[in-house]
């Protein structure tokens, strides 16, 4: 062999444009990470698997039969990891604010407004751009899910439904909840007036660690017996949020709401990032899905104000439609925008735990219409 030919068996000499394009945009998403600590825990090891999953002959792609990624990858293709998170999210989660203003969940039930609009946008596309194959009603159902800002359930749901489009769909679930503080505000401010902004919400009243356990035993049951595909996240979300409020298990609380967490996180970022070949992602269908889950994000946000605003009138003025951003599963990041939205209007706003409610209910929400978009066009 000639010197000529082994230089072209490096790596570096096989690298197509695509691949480079992917390189950039992982050192991009890199940066954001550690820059801008936008998502960092779940960004950076996602741009590394992309960055890896993109050098030729390396072979550390999902793709790569036998390889690391390929078996750390089966954490989602067997639909383990996401209902695992559930479980750390649920040992995380104060479900007292829900019990304590059960109303609140109607702002949860509006936040799913975003599901459904993208889902309706992926449909009608093939429609009216020319040439274009349609998406079928799986993949529109997977896009959709979107729209929960739950990245779990996007997962979960995009990984039953549409393996195929499972890294474009994680990338922009993420990239959107990172981005609640800048897309989000906006929102806000365009559909409630000065008057709503400044409403004072009394504090939630205290629940009592007994209704919590029964709160968790009941969604369960109730789940398992009416939406059973929804089963496994719901199941798992209630198992950790009973775990908290036994208080017998506190150092099975402590390792699930750091350790585990956090090794999850870890797995699902670069197990997702080595799916973003540039073969798979450098296509007009990602940008779609990209721009639709953009759709969804924004409707959900829009949804769950509006039904904020009924509250506002139905209640006479006793709830502040800035909590209605929480309608979206973002947690806890939406209940932190509208929190630092309402003291901007008012200092004496403290919106936190009462924007918790809307979140957990759309949490339980999503998960549900994901259980029922699986039964359906699973």
């Amino acid at each position: 062999m000639t010197f000529w030919d082994k230089l072209t068996t490096l790596s570096i000499m096989q690298i197509s444009i695509p691949q480079i394009i992917m390189i950039l945009l992982a050192l991009l998403l890199a940066y954001l990470a550690i820059a801008k600590k936008y998502e960092p825990l779940l960004l950076l090891p996602l741009a590394f698997g992309m960055l890896i999953a993109n050098i030729p002959m390396a072979g550390l792609s999902v793709y790569d039969e036998g390889g690391l990624l390929y078996y750390l990858y089966k954490g989602i293709d067997l639909g383990i990891y996401p209902p695992m998170i559930f479980l750390c999210i649920g040992a995380m989660t104060d479900f007292g604010p829900l019990i304590a203003s059960p109303k609140s969940a109607l702002i949860g039930i509006g936040g799913q407004l975003g599901i459904f609009v993208a889902m309706g946008g992926a449909l009608l596309l093939g429609y009216i751009i020319p040439g274009m194959a349609p998406f079928t009603i799986q993949e529109a159902a997977s896009v959709g899910i979107i729209g929960s800002s739950d990245g779990p359930t996007s997962i979960y749901t995009a990984s039953v439904l549409a393996p195929h489009l499972l890294p474009v769909i994680t990338i922009s679930a993420y990239s959107y909840m990172a981005l609640v503080p800048f897309i989000q505000p906006p929102i806000m401010r365009a559909l409630t007036t000065h008057k709503e902004r400044i409403t004072e919400m009394p504090l939630p009243k205290r629940i009592t660690r007994r209704k919590k356990i029964f709160f968790a035993f009941g969604v369960t049951i109730a789940t398992l017996i009416l939406v059973p595909e929804a089963g496994t996240l719901i199941s798992m979300l209630m198992l950790g949020s009973l775990l908290k409020e036994s208080g017998v298990t506190e150092r099975y609380v402590r390792t699930l709401t750091n350790h585990l967490l956090n090794i999850l996180t870890l797995l699902i970022g670069i197990s997702i990032g080595a799916t973003a070949t540039a073969d798979r992602i450098l296509n007009f269908q990602t940008l779609l899905i990209i721009t639709l889950g953009l759709f969804a994000f924004s409707f959900g946000t829009i949804g769950g104000i509006l039904i904020a605003k009924l509250l506002y009138k139905i209640t006479g003025g006793k709830v502040n439609p800035l909590i209605g951003n929480s309608g979206v599963s973002a947690m806890p990041m939406a209940a932190r925008v509208s929190q630092k939205l309402g003291q901007e209007y008012n200092p004496h706003n403290h919106l936190l735990m009462h924007a918790m409610g809307p979140i957990v209910s759309s949490t339980i929400g999503s998960a549900v219409i994901a259980g029922l978009l699986i039964k359906l066009f699973g």
